[in-house]
């Protein structure tokens, strides 16, 4: 085992730093919209509340309709092509954002930039599967999808910088192009398979190739997608992740104007004030993400998480923006542990899957998240429209992060199976 111990730590330091700020790169230009709400792009276009709540969620509901197509063309063709075409695509679509001049033209451009982002969370997770183990896929996973708070943890601030410094069309401008510059490198640093790269030798291809092989020995085999998107278990994590997503999205994109609206706080402030739960949600997913691939035990580390979430939710509403700093410690605490249970999830349907059919799995179980993504951020945001204060749609996060814990609590392991 000594050549997988030093194949392992090669594959970490090559292909991490490109799969982390590939998937932040996405991340940064979807999330960037909660700061331009705050700073008044529904004043300058003249939208409603109702109205961009619904913009910010169009997003989602173009990353919802995607997922599975592109998940199949990142299994049967290539991650590489898919990856590098989405980073310009979506680049151009965020920089876009800036030139703005009505309502219908936003609306396009963020359903157009859910559509061109649609594959990348599924095609990076089939990328991470084909290089690496059952024992490292947490980690290597959480890595991958450290992107998201990371992102938000620096772009709170630097969002929160330019916009007071230039205003929220360039702010989307200058975030933006990054994505560009960054296909190229992509397209020059990325194979799509192990025996593709020169940077490993025969034997460390080989030897990895076995340890692969010989995981999928223990797998229930599943003829074809129709059968495996039928299971119970694809089924019971679609139902999870749609619900999870309510919360972690809902609290994403309305985090800045929950702030601004609970405390008279300046952009600037805002921005380092939002940060701080994504800082805590860092340490809790590396911790986590250990844990779980120390211990195999994949459960134990998704569903008390989402249970403590939810319960963090709850008890902020019942404390309310009357004790500012309480309630703000608590949705720290609800950050942390919505995020943390990432690279466990992602890690457990490999596991549950043979590799013919875990790949399109992916991609309808990240749909369905897509799809609860984009009713917690429309309906956090019109909720928070509607009733003045965010009481209510901490409620709404709250019951469905307690309805993600019952199902997910009743997924049937391999373990469990015997």
């Amino acid at each position: 085992m000594t050549t997988v111990k030093k194949l392992a730590s090669r594959r970490w330091w090559y292909l991490m730093p490109i799969i982390f700020i590939t998937y932040s790169l996405a991340y940064l230009d979807r999330a960037n919209y909660g700061f331009a709400a705050a700073a008044g792009i529904e004043h300058d276009l003249n939208i409603s509340k109702g109205t961009s709540s619904l913009i910010g969620a169009l997003f989602f509901l173009g990353y919802f309709f995607f997922q599975v197509p592109g998940a199949i063309y990142a299994v049967k063709r290539s991650v590489r092509k898919m990856i590098f075409v989405s980073l310009i695509l979506w680049g151009a679509c965020a920089a876009a954002t800036g030139f703005v001049s009505n309502i219908p033209m936003l609306m396009a451009i963020r359903f157009t930039l859910g559509v061109v982002e649609a594959a990348v969370m599924p095609a990076m997770l089939i990328y991470i599967s084909n290089w690496f183990t059952k024992g490292e896929r947490s980690r290597a996973n959480t890595f991958l999808i450290l992107g998201n708070p990371v992102t938000v943890l620096w772009m709170s601030i630097v969002s929160g910088y330019l916009i007071t410094a230039y205003g929220w069309r360039e702010m989307f401008i200058i975030e933006g192009v990054p994505a560009i510059i960054w296909a190229f490198c992509w397209w020059v640093l990325v194979r799509d398979k192990p025996s593709e790269v020169s940077w490993l030798s025969e034997q460390e291809k080989k030897d990895l190739q076995e340890v692969m092989d010989s995981e999928q020995q223990n797998i229930k085999p599943v003829r074809n997608y129709g059968e495996a998107l039928r299971s119970r278990n694809v089924i019971m994590l679609c139902a999870v992740h749609a619900l999870w997503s309510v919360g972690v999205y809902g609290f994403m994109m309305w985090m800045p104007s929950i702030i601004k609206s609970a405390a008279s706080l300046d952009m600037v402030t805002v921005g380092w004030l939002s940060a701080a739960p994504y800082l805590f949600a860092v340490v809790m997913m590396l911790t986590v993400s250990w844990l779980s691939d120390k211990l195999q035990n994949r459960k134990l580390f998704i569903w008390p998480l989402l249970c403590v979430a939810g319960a963090a939710f709850f008890t902020s509403y019942l404390i309310g923006p009357d004790h500012f700093w309480i309630s703000y410690t608590l949705l720290i605490i609800a950050a942390g542990c919505m995020y943390a249970p990432y690279g466990p999830f992602f890690a457990l349907i490999p596991e549950l899957l043979p590799r013919n059919v875990s790949g399109v799995s992916i991609g309808l179980i990240n749909s369905f998240g897509a799809l609860g993504a984009f009713l917690g951020a429309w309906l956090v945001g019109y909720l928070n429209g509607l009733t003045g204060s965010p009481s209510m749609s901490y409620t709404f996060m709250a019951i469905a992060l307690v309805l993600s814990v019952v199902l997910m609590a009743n997924v049937r392991t391999p373990k469990e199976n015997h």
